[in-house]
């Protein structure tokens, strides 16, 4: 599979926050009822506004085989900072694609390692992860959004994953 990553700009954000909104309603409402805390729409938006006009922050669109945004990532050094493809895309491998792609992205721009955090609860993000060599680190921090759920750090060698 080719790239599947492009910069992200401005104009993706009508195209990327339905698609975060619609995987984080379907994949963690066991996380973050939705009767009792709702997708936040204009924190994610401002969220994403602010990181894609820092300049240390690296945001993607990830694209499907029709070039049409399926998709986002964004890196902050060796930091995976944010991750997820769209649910109609779930079983296909543009995730594992796109995983692919950020890693060697982040390895290029000269780290051998990577980590990222991801919900605790969030057991199919959790397999993703560890099947392509992540492993938990043993840090946890609370999430800024409520109910404040838990988030694993997990890390992986970069010279040791499969495309990179």
């Amino acid at each position: 599979m080719p790239d599947v990553l492009r910069p992200m700009v401005m104009a993706d954000l009508a195209d990327v926050l339905p698609t975060q909104r619609e995987g984080s309603v379907l994949g963690l409402g066991n996380v973050f009822p939705q009767d009792r805390y709702p997708f936040p729409d204009n924190a994610v938006h401002d969220r994403w506004v602010q990181e894609i006009a820092d300049p240390e922050i690296d945001c993607f669109v990830v694209i499907d085989a029709n070039q049409r945004a399926a998709g986002f990532a964004a890196t902050r050094g060796p930091e995976f900072l944010h991750f997820g493809t769209a649910i109609h895309t779930w079983g296909t491998g543009l995730a594992g694609a796109a995983h692919d792609d950020v890693l060697a992205h982040i390895r290029i721009s000269g780290h051998d390692r990577a980590w990222l955090r991801v919900f605790a609860a969030n057991e199919r993000a959790r397999r993703f992860y560890e099947r392509r060599g992540w492993t938990p680190t043993g840090e946890q921090v609370q999430s800024t959004f409520p109910p404040h759920p838990t988030l694993l750090q997990y890390a992986v060698v970069i010279s040791t994953t499969k495309r990179p």
